[in-house]
């Protein structure tokens, strides 16, 4: 990964992409190590492998032992080899290795935390917005994220199962003739094949009133080995096409996923990145500007930033809301505001995304609006219908 052309102009940028290599697996072939097909097939998916590779503390056994009955366990070996194995509290290490804390779950938690259940006219499409839809086309991903909003039903060993219905689901969307948005997630619709995953996007893009497919995915973190040219060469026919992925700590932005999300964008895919605050992961604001300016350099735009859905068993993870802005406030100004994500909460129960952050209008009133800037400066601005009332009026 990460290799120059004969006489190709050295990129300055690679320094800040340390290329993960194969690590533990340095026995591996390459032709082994690049293949997604066998990434998949050795993830580490058991109390038994995980052991062999990490020295598990107390809470991490527990949690693992626990996960079977409620979010699997799984990592890719590329993925693995981020982890620090000197650091339980490695940031990397906090996000896929189970914890006992997963089995303790807050009085407010709940399972099913964004209400998709009850907007789910037909199984497995969500339609909770007037003009988008969801469509959980799998509950499998390559590595499962402890604080998964959809715990209840991905990996298969949750509380519910996902049983959805391509045909009724597309049929829906083609009846519907207010949905213009369809994204596809999960699971991580990317775990599909090529000829799979076209199916569905050939269907999708022959209904005439969709104007646009996204595909939500945190496989070029997890398994860059998946985008091929050949995955990339298939998506190029279903434009417009949006991909947005999932990356949380900087650690996470190695030569791999450069290249990974260097070939998506190449094929003309607008990439954004969405992250969720994280306690120990990325609750700190130089963790964030930094994160958010490897993703500009990757050509990926910071879209959202997520406060932590309220799934069970996430307490452990999740910070104040207040520490949430003011990680916001660091960033707005501090930085150029294409790294400026919007943070938002998934309003508990159903309520859909409200952004939030920094209070910037200090008074608003039908004459003028009063703003402070990023530095605590304290500006009036006219409000618009002063501005444009005749003169007699004004001075009236």
């Amino acid at each position: 990964m990460n290799r120059e052309e004969p006489g190709a102009r050295p990129d300055p940028l690679n320094r800040r992409f340390p290329a993960v290599g194969k690590g533990l697996w340095g026995h591996v072939a390459d032709s082994d190590w690049n293949d997604w097909h066998w990434q998949l097939r050795h993830r580490i998916a058991s109390l038994e492998s995980l052991e062999t590779v990490l020295k598990l503390t107390p809470e991490e056994r527990e949690g693992v032992v626990w996960s079977g009955r409620h979010l699997a366990l799984a990592i890719t070996p590329y993925f693995f080899n981020l982890i620090d194995r000197e650091d339980p509290d490695c940031p990397i290490r906090r996000q896929v290795v189970p914890r006992v804390e997963e089995t303790i779950p807050a009085a407010w938690e709940m399972i099913d935390p964004c209400g998709e259940d009850e907007h789910m006219p037909v199984p497995g499409l969500v339609h909770r917005y007037p003009d988008r839809v969801l469509f959980l086309v799998t509950d499998r991903c390559a590595t499962y994220c402890r604080y998964c909003t959809r715990s209840r039903v991905v990996s298969g060993v949750g509380e519910l199962h996902l049983h959805t219905e391509f045909d009724r689901a597309i049929e829906y969307v083609r009846q519907h003739t207010e949905v213009r948005d369809v994204l596809l997630s999960g699971g991580d619709p990317l775990l599909f094949t090529d000829e799979k995953l076209e199916h569905i996007l050939a269907q999708l893009r022959a209904i005439p009133h969709v104007e646009f497919l996204r595909i939500g995915t945190r496989i070029p973190v997890f398994l860059p080995q998946r985008i091929t040219p050949e995955l990339c060469a298939m998506l190029k026919k279903y434009h417009p096409l949006w991909m947005s992925i999932h990356m949380n700590h900087p650690r996470e932005a190695t030569a791999e996923v450069r290249e990974a999300c260097g070939r998506l964008a190449d094929a003309g895919i607008p990439l954004g990145n969405q992250s969720v605050l994280l306690r120990g992961v990325n609750d700190a604001a130089p963790v964030m500007k930094e994160l958010m300016h490897r993703l500009l350099m990757m050509r990926v735009r910071p879209y959202y930033i997520y406060q932590c859905d309220l799934v069970k068993g996430t307490h452990h993870l999740r910070i104040s809301v207040r520490r949430g802005i003011e990680i916001m406030e660091a960033l707005r100004g501090h930085t150029t505001g294409y790294a400026v994500p919007q943070y938002v909460i998934d309003a508990p129960g159903g309520g859909g995304k409200v952004p939030i952050g920094p209070q910037y209008v200090l008074a608003h009133d039908k004459q003028r609006v009063i703003l402070r800037n990023y530095e605590g400066q304290v500006f009036e601005y006219p409000e618009t219908d002063v501005c444009l009332a005749p003169a007699h009026e004004r001075a009236g």
